[in-house]
């Protein structure tokens, strides 16, 4: 095994959002801070840093995590999609991006990005989700500023148009 030194930084090359990427980070950077300081991936917030709030909710390799509780080594060689990567490339929100503006789903929209990677992944796993199956799905996304029930619409909206046969993200 390999001893890494005091402040040495590893190469993590990674698809981010479609694209290849590559950063430096110390072994113990936390995947949130890389994401933000060496990427520049803003959307992906930092909350509680506990993995409580969902602020910072990614998709890895297609499924839900907290970015919080990863470190950025962990991340090389797979595929990560966070907020920026769920419009297309030409900026056209994805159904389930577009559901959340038109049921009015976001308030001060930092918990945003969290509520849309956590559904985004279990609404395609679960395109026949019940109100009350979204309301447990989201149980780990906490939200200050409103009480959910537009969430809840909106993600009921996008579940209907999945159905449908329309994907809930792009995820270039």
């Amino acid at each position: 095994m390999r001893t890494v030194k005091r402040g040495e930084r590893q190469l993590v090359r990674f698809t981010l959002n479609g694209e290849q990427v590559e950063g430096l980070a110390e072994p113990r950077m936390l995947l949130t801070d890389f994401l933000r300081h060496e990427i520049g991936a803003m959307g992906t917030h930092v909350g509680c840093e506990h993995g409580i709030c969902g602020a910072c909710t990614i998709r890895l390799e297609g499924k839900a995590v907290r970015a919080c509780l990863m470190f950025a080594v962990q991340v090389d060689g797979k595929s990560v999609v966070t907020i920026e990567g769920l419009a297309d490339k030409n900026g056209e929100l994805s159904p389930l991006q577009a559901a959340f503006h038109r049921n009015f789903a976001l308030q001060c929209g930092y918990c945003t990005p969290g509520f849309l990677l956590t559904l985004a992944d279990y609404l395609e796993r679960n395109p026949d989700a019940q109100e009350s199956d979204i309301r447990t799905a989201l149980s780990g996304n906490l939200c200050r500023c409103t009480d959910y029930s537009e969430i809840v619409n909106a993600a009921l909206e996008a579940a209907r148009e999945i159905r449908s046969g329309k994907s809930v993200a792009q995820e270039n």
